[in-house]
């Protein structure tokens, strides 16, 4: 019978019984333990699907970290990592560690974070853990509550108890139901692409805790899934504006979102673009390994890292096109690199400043924004 049943469904299963958490024989009743007040809820409660206990699938909550060196004889150069720096201090989380986690609460300098991750939708997104809302404060840390919702992963905070979207950062169902979390303009880059910019820079350990899941981090549980037609665990109808599992870049201005397909990014390299009278530049680059293709990430395709940036510099909007050094920009011939810094010429030294995106499957982000979002078209 187990063999009918989502491989994503049976990865669940085997995460959770690997930590000694899994408790499945009938996962209807899973709601039992919660206190959440469902009566207060800005989505219908029908639209959550009970696969495991809340934390089933172990969020790391001391997480510990890699230099460099430890990093390199731990993780493979090329496959990705979610990156954030703050006020001078770097972080990165491997997509490979999050994969069997999906949640890391943890902190970045003086600013609480949690960086989450949902294969499902392939949405690895930092959010600033802090809150206010109706006039109060809160610091949050999240678990994952065991549920999803159009297959992405709901969180919950274990202060209120509130179930969290992960890939809009809002609070959908208790007490805090309304609120938005403050999504951090992190990357989503190559570990070698990370140490290349951030020499200094800190890794998540594979010393996570759970010692019975550290020999399976590296691998893909989601085998092929990429690749695939149709989203797992999906019920509803897929917007067909794209191919559902077709990546996309969204970027966000003045209450509108914009999309880019990957495959024209890819294809062209950089794009200098204007979107609600906002200059924006996308830069793409290749040698970074897809999380969700062959079984062994170091075997899996290649399909680069992607970043956004303002492009406005001492005043100036440049303008740029992909060369094999980099990026450089056609007003003053600097080289710039995929984490927006200048690495040689007239601009030497400076950073471009990052804009918050996000990279997700179509059918994932069509489901939360179906309405409000244009899309990017050559």
């Amino acid at each position: 019978m187990t063999k009918l049943l989502p491989i994503c469904l049976l990865t669940f299963l085997g995460l959770a019984t690997l930590t000694g958490w899994a408790q499945v024989q009938n996962p209807d009743k899973l709601d039992k333990r919660w206190k959440t007040d469902t009566t207060i809820h800005t989505v219908p409660l029908e639209e959550f699907k009970a696969l495991l206990p809340r934390d089933g699938i172990p969020p790391i909550d001391r997480p510990q970290f890699f230099t460099q060196k430890q990093a390199r004889q731990n993780y493979f150069e090329h496959e990705p990592v979610i990156a954030l720096e703050i006020d001078g201090v770097a972080k990165a989380y491997p997509l490979n560690v999050l994969t069997y986690h999906e949640i890391v609460n943890d902190q970045i300098g003086e600013v609480p974070i949690t960086a989450t991750y949902c294969p499902l939708c392939n949405a690895a997104i930092i959010f600033d853990r802090r809150l206010t809302y109706k006039g109060k404060k809160y610091k949050l840390d999240f678990g994952v509550s065991g549920m999803l919702r159009k297959s992405d992963m709901v969180m919950w905070d274990r202060q209120t108890q509130t179930w969290w979207q992960q890939i809009v950062g809002e609070a959908v169902v208790g007490k805090l139901a309304g609120a938005t979390l403050t999504q951090l303009d992190a990357q989503i880059i190559s570990l070698q692409e990370f140490f290349k910019t951030y020499p200094q820079g800190q890794v998540l350990s594979t010393n996570t805790g759970f010692e019975k899941m550290k020999k399976r981090y590296g691998k893909n549980y989601y085998k092929g899934y990429d690749s695939s037609v149709q989203p797992r665990l999906f019920k509803g109808k897929v917007d067909e504006r794209l191919p559902a599992m077709e990546r996309v870049i969204d970027i966000y201005f003045q209450g509108k979102y914009k999309i880019y397909p990957l495959k024209i990014i890819q294809k062209r390299g950089v794009i200098n673009d204007r979107f609600k009278r906002k200059n924006l530049v996308i830069f793409h680059q290749y040698g970074t390994r897809s999380i969700l293709d062959k079984q062994s990430i170091q075997a899996s395709k290649d399909i680069g890292s992607t970043t956004v940036f303002d492009p406005k510099v001492a005043g100036q909007v440049l303008t740029f096109k992909k060369t094999k050094k980099g990026f450089t920009d056609q007003q003053t011939g600097s080289t710039w690199d995929i984490t927006g810094q200048c690495i040689a010429g007239k601009h030497q030294g400076k950073k471009l400043r990052r804009i918050r995106y996000g990279n997700h499957f179509a059918f994932a982000w069509f489901a939360f924004h179906p309405n409000d979002s244009e899309l990017y078209k050559e």
